[in-house]
């Protein structure tokens, strides 16, 4: 049988993958890897980057992009099989890439590439990236020796291992909990989800009732819009619970298993490691380690950014929490506000205040409409166009486009390919929480190709939107909240920053060698489109009338842009700090509640119950990537507004702005520090005052 895992020239074909695929083809492809690594350090490759580029990153790249797929696939569309299988070869492929990076006489090879007089002579791109190979071989371990070499190899495959189970158990834990509502309780929640979690129920055999989960187009609304409080607290304590010491106790919905998805010794296991592989490499803490691919130069450099924010933001945050205790007060009466009511007392003033509610909204933002008006922004600023297109796909509701540039004027030819995405937009079960930005494979100028134009780069953009819901009998579109309208912007913001590249060393193409704490500005970025009048008109369509949505009620949405902003900044700060805390201190691994206390103590104006748990579900430090780099977001946020700002001042459509930004940021990828990318731009360092101006903080 043909393995579609091995055909790695083409698209993926996800609809023909299948759980006994995975092991035969990593065998067949890390065998590949294998032989491509021993030719490279032999006699018969020279110390050319070229020639061994064409031996050794073609071969590193087909295992990528195969094992790319398969945890796609992991992600999106979980099974027992396809989860073993990843699970089984997990170690092998980790252990793979960590023995390349710590292999000496590869190592060796690059030294004599970048020490060679002709190395002056390769362009920046190809200098960035293979300063980025010398700095990564060194934290990879390529300079250990002995025992120490062979413990931070074991490090590398255990922390695989715990990552992978840190996501499991909150999959796993989100996907078991489920409780049958009636339709009382469910009173003020919007119709939609109301069928939703009705269809939900009729699913499971039940004549009566709704079923609720703790997937985000269900929690978040009825979080919001339900008045019956205890429902609220049932829903709240399942949630912070999860995948938790606690999450057992949670009144009886807890399926069984709940013990056996605790991520308490993950987490700990996790940050010993991190100490442990830091002090390896010659340094006090993990954040160290991390913070030498990222902007900021020190974890102290870090937290007095933190905390000056979080001065800058608390007098904001302390008014926003006395409006929200004065209203819940005497309009609700909640004399004794807690954490399950907050997102109901916000909806609730907001609507008060503003006279709207995140629901009205939401019946003009349909699916097509949004992505009709998010194309048209794309096209305009940055000159390309977007087109439907076909492909293998993992689940019926994943569609594929293709991104093209017109030709040159009198040129003959047609339009020329510039990438092409994935998207997959609806939550569903097996599939992960969040939104994020994948890459199925980058833009190269492949070197067993010379001569040919640069591979294309192709994206997957993946959300947890609510699917559509049909009304009396009818079909409708998925309605998305104007957060959700947001999150796909900001998606598509990291898949326009992979998918414009003009660079051809995949090393630095796109996001691939971006510093971390950078990578958030493209995504950002745009996000403000997401509050423009011109924008927004132009991609609603109420879902019953075709109406656009009124001016009047934009303006109350745009008034009520900043509401709660103090509360929001100073959660992300609590965050960040939290994280950069756990990663600096030694010894954390043993206190993680208590740094979070205190870091909540420090920072917070309005503590979560003690029995909150929000650290055991805490996937972007654990499992994602962004360990010592949760501060990105605030930091990017910086850089964004104050590019951002740029539209502001020369036209928010002005295409020429648009030109300057595409080619100074998206087009240069990594292949230069960002700083010089955002100067390039802007033409000096960001400030931030547009951040603050944004948010309704500036003085």
């Amino acid at each position: 049988m043909h393995n579609p895992l091995l055909d790695t020239f083409a698209l993926p074909r996800f609809g023909e993958i299948r759980p006994e695929h995975v092991a035969p083809a990593v065998d067949t492809l890390l065998a590949e890897g294998e032989a491509a690594l021993e030719a490279v350090v032999g006699p018969d490759v020279p110390a050319d980057y070229d020639a061994m580029s064409a031996v050794f990153d073609t071969a590193t790249e087909r295992l990528g992009r195969a094992w790319s797929a398969v945890s796609h696939l992991n992600a999106v569309a979980d099974t027992p099989e396809l989860r073993a299988a990843y699970t089984d070869a997990l170690p092998k492929v980790t252990a793979f890439y960590t023995r390349l990076g710590a292999d000496e006489r590869l190592y060796a090879k690059y030294k004599a590439v970048a020490t060679a007089p002709q190395a002056a002579a390769l362009n920046a791109a190809r200098r960035k990236a293979l300063a980025n190979a010398m700095r990564d071989f060194v934290l990879s371990g390529a300079e250990l020796k002995g025992a120490a070499k062979d413990r931070f190899s074991a490090i590398q495959a255990r922390q695989a291992e715990l990552g992978q189970a840190f996501s499991e158990h909150v999959l796993d834990a989100t996907d078991a909990w489920s409780c049958i509502a009636t339709e009382s309780e469910l009173d003020g929640v919007p119709e939609d989800v109301r069928a939703a979690t009705r269809a939900a129920a009729q699913a499971a055999g039940l004549d009566t009732g709704h079923k609720l989960s703790l997937h985000m187009p269900v929690y978040i609304p009825v979080m919001q819009y339900a008045g019956d409080r205890r429902l609220r607290e049932r829903l709240y304590r399942a949630h912070v619970t999860r995948a938790s010491e606690l999450a057992a106790r949670v009144e009886g919905d807890i399926k069984p298993g709940a013990t056996e998805r605790d991520n308490s010794a993950v987490m700990r296991e996790v940050l010993a490691l991190r100490q442990e592989e830091a002090e390896l490499l010659g340094y006090a803490n993990f954040a160290e380690v991390s913070l030498i691919a990222k902007m900021a130069d020190s974890p102290q450099q870090v937290m007095d950014f933190l905390r000056d924010l979080a001065r800058r933001a608390r007098p904001h945050a302390e008014r926003d929490l006395a409006e929200l205790r004065e209203f819940a007060a005497t309009e609700l009466s909640l004399a004794d506000m807690q954490a399950w009511d907050l997102a109901f007392v916000a909806e609730k003033l907001k609507e008060a205040r503003y006279a709207f509610s995140d629901n009205e909204v939401k019946q003009y933002f349909t699916e097509p409409k949004v992505l009709a008006g998010l194309f048209k922004i794309i096209e305009t600023l940055f000159e390309v166009a977007i087109r439907p297109d076909t492909a293998p796909v993992w689940n019926e509701h994943v569609r594929f486009f293709r991104i093209e540039r017109a030709a040159p004027a009198g040129s003959t030819e047609g339009p020329r390919l510039v990438g092409q995405f994935y998207l997959d937009p609806y939550a569903r079960p097996g599939k992960r929480p969040g939104a994020w930005m994948d890459d199925v494979r980058g833009r190269w100028a492949r070197p067993d190709n010379q001569g040919a134009a640069p591979q294309t780069p192709v994206a997957q953009l993946v959300c947890n939107f609510a699917a559509p819901v049909g009304k009396n009998g009818k079909e409708r579109p998925a309605l998305l909240s104007h957060d959700d309208v947001t999150t796909l912007f900001h998606e598509f913001g990291h898949g326009l920053h992979h998918m414009l590249t003009q660079v051809d060393d995949i090393g630095v193409a796109g996001i691939a060698g971006v510093e971390w704490d950078a990578v958030e500005l493209p995504s950002q970025f745009m996000e403000n489109f997401c509050w423009e009048w011109d924008v927004v008109r132009h991609m609603t369509a109420h879902v019953d009338t075709g109406e656009p949505l009124p001016r009047a009620l934009f303006d109350k949405m745009l008034a009520a842009k900043n509401f709660q902003s103090g509360l929001q900044t100073l959660r992300q700060v609590e965050l960040a700090l939290f994280d950069m805390r756990l990663h600096a201190e030694p010894g954390s691994a043993g206190k993680v509640q208590q740094v979070l206390d205190e870091v909540r103590a420090e920072v917070s104006v309005l503590p979560p119950p003690a029995f909150n748990r929000f650290q055991h579900s805490f996937s972007h430090i654990f499992a994602g990537g962004y360990a010592a780099g949760y501060y990105s977001y605030k930091w990017a946020e910086v850089l964004s507004a104050d590019a951002y700002a740029a539209f502001e001042e020369e036209g928010v459509f002005n295409p020429a702005v648009g030109r300057r930004y595409r080619q100074a940021i998206l087009e240069a990828g990594g292949s230069r520090p960002a700083m010089e990318s955002f100067k390039a731009f802007r033409g000096r360092e960001p400030s931030i005052d547009a951040l603050l101006r944004h948010q309704g903080m500036a003085d």
